[in-house]
């Protein structure tokens, strides 16, 4: 049996690439806490989202009788994106990496690697169950 053709397996398998990735650049940035000029950097969030509209083919509806609703959405959200902002403390340096901040997403990062694998385990012991093993 295939794991990574069942759609909740590779949302679990990329969110964890991204975690991954995420926490190299996180431990780049603590490790250049005191370098001159160094920027903090991060990687772009992990949007469900766009994972989810990339690996599920679209499924389309179509009104068999005349009172049905269409099925079609009139606009996305009216919520504009979070931009980056600049970072407001920066040491005379010129390094931006502030630790406390770094060790935050570190540990967010870590809470949802723990959930991610957890959720894994879960959704593997149901099929487990549901095979009869």
């Amino acid at each position: 049996m295939n794991l990574s053709k069942i759609t909740i397996f590779q949302l679990a398998k990329e969110r964890l690439a991204w975690l991954s990735q995420r926490q190299e650049v996180l431990a780049q940035n603590i490790a250049n806490a005191d370098t001159p000029k160094y920027r903090a950097r991060d990687i772009e969030p992990f949007k469900f989202e766009r994972v989810l509209r990339n690996s599920v083919t679209p499924v389309n509806v179509s009104r068999t009788q005349a009172g049905h609703l269409d099925g079609r959405r009139s606009s996305v959200g009216v919520h504009a994106e979070e931009k980056t902002r600049k970072p407001y403390e920066t040491a005379p340096s010129g390094n931006s990496v502030i630790l406390e901040e770094q060790m935050a997403k570190i540990n967010e990062t870590s809470i949802s690697h723990k959930l991610t694998t957890q959720l894994y385990k879960k959704h593997l012991g149901m099929i487990r169950t549901a095979l009869g093993k």
